[in-house]
């Protein structure tokens, strides 16, 4: 498997989630969100085992890890394939020793209206997004049972929360991913284990720049804080629900959108 290591500086500090020694596994990595995430998450000083299909850009995320002077190493993973996710569990296990921080982040989008919708893409979407956190939770659990700590922050959506016309597919997902979190949440406290989802309003990343323009704009007008989200606001909910200050918290979706939606 395709992987690098990157080795740590210690004339620089580790930042101030206080996960120094914490091994992290960060699926969709390679860009937007979860890009924002792996490295943030290095910054609190954690090790950072980053995930996603295009290995190519895992190492730009890597050699950004390095030049910050954290710890990364790189997997091939295609969440929508149970081979895949258990190849790469077991190769993150293996190198790193254990997984006790899981993000799951990554995910696609198929959107159509419901009539003209074709199942195949229904069910790629769910599989994608809801299936794939699910296995990837289920192979790397047992390393944080071990321990009796571990954190898993799931990556919803705003859309999981209010749906979203054209979105059944992506909006079932998410919601998915919430009951999913409350159900894990409560199987796993026991063993000192949270789990987690951070909800993400309209983010500015590359799949959401592909909107168009009108839409775009109706979404700000319906944004309290009158801005679009950064994925640094995501990345930042997800160090703290990560750490030991979030001790407590566990079950919870953390909306992060601006305002756009008060549950």
């Amino acid at each position: 498997m395709n992987e690098q290591e990157t080795r740590n500086n210690p004339g620089v500090p580790a930042g101030g989630h206080g996960l120094s020694g914490r091994i992290a596994l960060v699926t969709g990595a390679s860009q937007g969100i979860g890009r924002a995430c792996a490295i943030e998450l290095a910054k609190s000083g954690a090790t950072v085992a980053l995930a996603a299909r295009s290995v190519a850009k895992l190492e730009a995320v890597a050699g950004e890890i390095t030049a910050a002077g954290g710890h990364a190493r790189i997997y091939a993973l295609d969440v929508s394939s149970e081979e895949s996710i258990k190849a790469c569990a077991k190769a993150v296990l293996a190198d790193l020793g254990k997984v006790e921080i899981l993000v799951n982040n990554a995910g696609i989008t198929k959107d159509g209206l419901t009539l003209r919708m074709k199942l195949a893409d229904f069910d790629e979407v769910l599989r994608t997004n809801l299936t794939g956190a699910f296995l990837l939770t289920q192979a790397v659990i047992s390393s944080m049972m071990k321990g009796r700590w571990g954190r898993v922050v799931n990556i919803t959506s705003v859309v999981g929360e209010t749906g979203a016309a054209g979105q059944a597919n992506y909006a079932a997902s998410k919601a998915g991913l919430i009951g999913l979190t409350k159900s894990l949440a409560r199987e796993f406290a026991s063993r000192g284990i949270t789990v987690n989802a951070v909800a993400p309003g309209f983010i500015q990343t590359a799949m959401t720049e592909e909107l168009p323009e009108a839409h775009k704009t109706a979404i700000l007008a319906q944004i309290p804080l009158a801005r679009y989200g950064s994925d640094a606001d995501i990345a930042a909910a997800v160090a703290f629900l990560a750490s030991d200050a979030a001790g407590y918290i566990t079950g919870h979706t953390l909306d992060v959108n601006g305002g756009m939606y008060m549950g």
